[in-house]
């Protein structure tokens, strides 16, 4: 029954897809909010939005918010409350910067889907091939918690480009890793898992990862990982250009992304939004722990986090959620072609992630017929993810809707603005 609701999916999103490309042209970009009529969107039920994120901060769940819904390439509603800072009492702004963290994979992808339209690799050619010291992948078999030293065991097969994306490769997440073991492993070994302001540099990085063992064989299971760090440092050798200059000149500077980026210049630092976390129900600034909560305003701003590194506004990301909906297309450039974003857009890892709900892509989760059954996460073929931080984005291709909220948290808040967000996003379409 999955098999013939996966064919189906996947015709479905050819269409809508496809539509999408015909009514758009290449010009098109976000309108910004101005005083143009609604069309498509119940007034009302905005406004409903923005008393329940007025209540969110009046129970005290988040000390502030930005949030962003555009339909039909429009932004109808775009809100900045609360605090940036609580300490210096500092407003949010609509423009305030967020760590966007795992918002960045989606970023990351699109690079390397806009290098192999450009026939550089083909998607099941092993990492090997490009970064040598994957040549022999190895397999957790046994752990000694004195010294967290490890044994292993050959995989039976190698980690391709397609694992790498779909997380499905094997490879951990260090810190936020599931399995304990896998955390003093990549503790030892020095892994960066987000980001740093040490002189680190990703190339090193991603050639110490490539000698640790992996959680199972490749293409096996979906295991959320740093697999989006090796392609950043795939995308410098297949490019000859540093990642980060990759993303600047091909995406960034053409789609009009002005304040994305991996660090932020002096005046781009002031409007970093502060991590927060709620100590006896007030909020302070949250410590230095397994990474610096300064970044990414000072350090040696030599490390380049394909999976959680860029820092943006949720405009901006909404700039780069709308090239999607436009079918590759943005503020009159073509970043990839209709075909292959209907590769991206369907699913990658067969039943891996189970009913929940949800297929992955090449880029994102997607909403799959069990998703559109449960209610309030969107149409089929609705594309979403998020951020470590609290930050959140879905896009639409069936009502051609955008909905974007950053927040910047950690720890226990009782924030419940995501589900409501984007459930009651939906309920406004007309």
């Amino acid at each position: 029954m999955k098999k013939y609701f996966s064919s189906f999916t996947s015709c479905f999103l050819l269409l809508i897809l496809s539509n999408t490309v015909l009514s758009q042209t290449p010009s098109t970009k976000l309108v910004p909010q101005g005083n143009q009529p609604l069309n498509g969107v119940s007034a009302t039920r905005l406004d409903r939005i923005d008393q329940m994120l007025d209540q969110t901060l009046s129970d005290n769940q988040v000390p502030g918010l930005v949030a962003l819904i555009v339909k039909d390439g429009k932004i109808v509603y775009h809100e900045a409350k609360g605090f940036a800072d609580v300490p210096s009492g500092t407003q949010m702004a609509k423009d305030q910067i967020f760590r966007i963290a795992s918002q960045t994979k989606a970023i990351t992808s699109t690079a390397v889907m806009m290098l192999w339209e450009e026939g550089k690799f083909k998607l099941d050619d092993p990492i090997s091939k490009f970064i040598p010291e994957f040549s022999d992948p190895q397999i957790l078999t046994g752990f000694r918690n004195a010294d967290s030293s490890f044994s292993s065991e050959k995989s039976p097969r190698q980690i391709t480009i397609r694992h790498l994306i779909t997380h499905t490769s094997g490879i951990g997440y260090g810190m936020i890793d599931g399995n304990e073991q896998m955390k003093m492993i990549y503790a030892k070994a020095g892994i960066v898992d987000l980001f740093t302001t040490e002189p680190v540099k990703i190339s090193d990085n991603i050639k110490k990862l490539a000698k640790l063992p992996l959680h199972h064989a490749p293409g096996t299971k979906y295991t959320y990982s740093e697999g989006l760090d090796v392609l950043g440092y795939f995308i410098e050798v297949i490019s000859g250009m540093p990642f980060d200059e990759f993303l600047q000149t091909r995406i960034f500077d053409p789609m009009g992304m002005k304040n994305t980026g991996f660090y932020l210049n002096e005046a781009q630092g002031k409007k970093l939004v502060t991590i927060h976390r709620k100590m006896n129900n007030q909020w302070e600034s949250y410590p230095m722990t397994f990474y610096d909560p300064d970044y990414p305003k000072t350090g040696s701003k030599t490390f380049f986090s394909g999976g959680a590194g860029l820092s943006s506004t949720a405009e901006d990301y909404a700039k780069f959620l709308q090239m999607y909906l436009n079918g590759g297309v943005y503020n009159g450039t073509r970043f990839l072609s209709s075909t292959t974003i209907k590769t991206i857009m369907s699913n990658q890892v067969g039943d891996l992630l189970g009913n929940g709900g949800k297929d992955y892509g090449l880029a994102f989760g997607l909403v799959d017929e069990n998703g559109v059954t449960q209610g309030g996460i969107g149409s089929l073929g609705t594309f979403d993810w998020g951020g470590y931080f609290n930050t959140q984005y879905f896009a639409d291709p069936v009502t051609n809707t955008i909905g974007i909220l950053m927040k910047q948290t950690q720890g226990g808040t009782g924030d419940e603005s995501a589900w409501k967000f984007r459930q009651m996003v939906f309920a406004a379409i007309e």
